[in-house]
């Protein structure tokens, strides 16, 4: 899912960690379990910005962390 400006707005892992309030460790998880697409070339994972928020939202109105 892109923006409302059809512009897909990816972050590094550290950045994306940021946003969602948990480490880099688990923002890599959630990749290798399919929760939320990497993007970017080898070496350089990027992630979705709006597709990490709604991970976390719902997460979070579930309860759960991980």
């Amino acid at each position: 899912m892109r923006s409302p400006t059809g512009v897909r707005r990816t972050v590094p892992t550290q950045l994306a960690a940021l946003a969602a309030g948990v480490s880099e460790a688990t923002v890599r998880k959630w990749a290798s379990r399919g929760k939320l697409t990497r993007y970017g070339r080898p070496g350089r994972a990027e992630y979705d910005l709006d597709e990490l928020l709604r991970l976390v939202v719902d997460r979070a109105a579930s309860g759960r962390e991980n």
